[in-house]
This record gives C-alpha cells, sequence and structure tokens, in this order.
C-alpha cells in the first residue's frame, strides 16, 4: 500500500473500539429491553460471541487498511460478526431465534455501518468545504 493510501495514525485503534463500543450498546439495549441485568459481566456474557464475529471480521477484511471503509471492511465486519455470533451462540446454548437473527443483523447494521457512512459523510462534506 503506498504511504498515502495509509489511514491516519490511530485510526485503526478508534474503529476497533467504535466497533466494540457498538456491539457493547447493542447487547446492553437488548438486555435491557429483556430486563436482564446492565453489570459488566452481564453484558460480556451477552457480548463476547459478537466481538469474535467483529474480529474475525476485521482479520478477514484486514481492517486495519481501511478501518472506516464501509466498503468493504464495515461489510465484512458486519456480516461476520452476525454470522459468528449466531453459530457460537447456538454452540453454546444460547438464543438463535428467527426474529433474534433478524433483529441482531439489522441493529449490528445500523451500528457498525452507520459510524462509518457518517464518518464518510463529514469527510466528504470538510474535503468540499477546504475546496472552496
Amino acid at each position: 500500500m503506498p504511504t498515502g493510501d495509509r489511514p491516519p495514525p490511530g485510526a485503526s485503534l478508534k474503529a476497533v473500539a467504535a466497533d466494540v463500543l457498538c456491539v457493547a450498546v447493542f447487547c446492553a439495549i437488548g438486555r435491557r429491553s429483556h430486563a436482564e441485568g446492565l453489570s459488566v459481566s452481564g453484558i460480556a456474557e451477552t457480548a463476547w460471541p459478537f466481538l469474535a464475529g467483529t474480529g474475525a471480521g476485521w482479520l478477514l477484511s484486514r481492517g486495519w487498511q481501511r478501518p472506516a471503509a464501509l466498503v468493504p471492511t464495515g461489510v465484512v465486519v458486519w456480516a461476520c460478526t452476525v454470522v459468528v455470533a449466531m453459530v457460537l451462540r447456538k454452540a453454546s446454548s444460547q438464543g438463535t431465534a428467527a426474529s433474534f437473527i433478524v433483529v441482531a443483523s439489522v441493529t449490528t447494521a445500523v451500528l457498525l455501518l452507520g459510524w462509518r457512512a457518517a464518518a464518510q459523510l463529514i469527510t466528504r462534506r470538510r474535503t468540499d468545504a477546504s475546496v472552496l
């Protein structure tokens, strides 16, 4: 990758942190909506399959190369988050009802793809404003 195409220093770490935060928010909202506790251990118990999927998505997409890219990084991270989480949840006897898969897919898409879309929009507007 040419030097000019590299993400700014710290961009990958910030993007990973944003993805982890999105998964944690999703899990906290889910636990709250089902009247489950919002303890750190409870959220971690719910989040681990999703975080494993997020990590797999980062590796598969080589997310550190284009951490804020909607495509391919965002889409691959999102897809892996959902697919790996459902496999791990099934393997560990956690719920994988069809309605849960739909809700998890839509909500994580909004969160994991949404922050990237917003970042691209902000970057584009800043670039357009600097040209003026």
